[in-house]
């Protein structure tokens, strides 16, 4: 059976379901790529939808572009409160053994705000200029030293090694174990179904021995002059430096996964389109000016997060459908991010679009994605020191995907480069 006919014979099936028997929190879906020929239903038939039925609990689907923005910049009704279930579709209170984090992305104002602001210059513009030519260095680095006509995973050898090198400048963390910011950006998005941790119990040991290890490089800077990485901005500000134990994990882990897992995987899933968009590559080669433009193209394309979950403080309506309060809310991004009603020609990957910064990948409102500029400098980085070595970057087998609902992952990614 060939690729186009196992596609068809899927959405078949799809469109065979009976509208209320749909689960889009199921992790398999997005691991088999095939979720959205469900959104795609949903965003025609009934896009503000109420699955009753689910492993994570009743819960509403938003699922077009302009409700999803209703939703994320209206923080007064839509919480995002830990103590109310926070911003995953799975309520973490609810899991036996499992630790429960907060971090300000799971606050609402004032204390969001607060919390926020105190790390927030170190991804400012000004740090990022100084950041830049240490990113180029790098990224210039891990490309001369892959081979040329072998294959090899991409996602190993240069998603994951420009991230975590990156990360580790952010934080001035110890740069030979830098791949342990990798592992706990990992562990603290993985359910024991993903293969990455046995256990809930195993994900609490993990997370904590990351927390300790976090406490001493504290101990260090709190006594130190303060300086620009992201410990000593925590350790010298008064909004954070007396955070309680969770809370000082839980806010170091949210930056932890803002910066590895956005880049990593728009890397790894911006290399997956240009391949299964020939057309598209041969305009990037022909002009490579349209990184500019290609780089949001990616991020839009991939939705590195694919959701985000608010708590309803009141009742209200959206779509003309009654949200009751304490409802849970899920804002589905990657299904926005095809809402054809509002980007044109939603469905394809397009680098030369005309307003490409025009997608939900980073969120809007007051939890929009504070990093959003340094996933973006990466990949333009990147793909400008590609562009230099290689005429192409060939896929050369099936990606394999994570098993998640929230993290959109590409785990593996066989290529071959092909030298100018």
């Amino acid at each position: 059976m060939s690729i186009d006919t196992m596609e068809l014979d899927t959405a078949g099936k799809v469109a065979a379901i009976p509208i209320d028997e749909i689960d889009v929190a199921r992790p398999s879906l997005f691991q088999q790529d095939t979720i959205g020929l469900y959104f795609d239903r949903l965003r025609k038939e009934e896009p503000v939808y109420y699955c009753r039925e689910s492993y994570v609990g009743p819960y509403w689907s938003i699922t077009k572009f302009d409700d999803i923005m209703a939703v994320d910049t209206n923080h007064k009704v839509f919480s995002s409160e830990a103590k109310l279930g926070g911003i995953a579709i799975q309520d973490m209170h609810s899991v036996e053994g499992a630790l429960e984090l907060e971090m300000f992305i799971a606050m609402d104002p004032p204390k969001h705000d607060q919390q926020r602001k105190a790390v927030t210059p170190a991804v400012a513009p000004s740090n990022l200029l100084l950041l830049e030519p240490t990113i180029r260095e790098r990224a210039c680095q891990i490309l001369d030293d892959l081979p040329i006509g072998e294959e090899f995973d991409w996602v190993d050898k240069v998603s994951v090694e420009l991230t975590t090198m990156t990360l580790a400048t952010l934080f001035d963390f110890p740069w030979e174990e830098r791949r342990k910011l990798t592992r706990w950006s990992d562990v603290t998005t993985a359910a024991p179904e993903t293969g990455i941790v046995e256990s809930y119990e195993a994900r609490r040991e993990e997370l904590i021995e990351c927390a300790m290890y976090f406490k001493g490089l504290w101990e260090q800077r709190i006594n130190e002059e303060p300086k620009n990485d992201l410990i000593s901005i925590m350790a010298h500000s008064p909004a954070t430096r007396d955070m309680p134990f969770l809370e000082f994990l839980g806010n170091l882990l949210l930056l932890i996964v803002g910066g590895n897992d956005t880049t990593r995987n728009s890397i790894s899933g911006g290399v997956l389109a240009l391949n299964q968009n020939p057309d598209e590559y041969r305009k990037l080669n022909d002009d490579p000016s349209l990184i500019a433009s290609m780089v949001p193209e990616i991020i839009r394309w991939q939705t590195p997060l694919t959701h985000m979950r608010r708590t309803a403080l009141q009742d209200w309506e959206i779509g003309g459908k009654q949200i009751k309060k304490g409802d849970k809310v899920v804002m589905w991004y990657l299904s926005g991010n095809r809402d054809e009603t509002v980007i044109d020609r939603a469905d394809r990957f397009i680098i030369d679009r005309k307003n490409p910064r025009h997608h939900l990948s980073f969120g809007y409102g007051i939890h929009r994605c504070m990093g959003n500029r340094l996933a973006e400098l990466q990949l333009r980085i990147i793909w400008e020191e590609i562009h230099k070595r290689f005429a192409k970057v060939e896929v050369t087998g099936e990606p394999e995907r994570l098993f998640s609902n929230l993290v959109r992952g590409i785990t593996n990614l066989p290529v071959r480069l092909h030298a100018r």
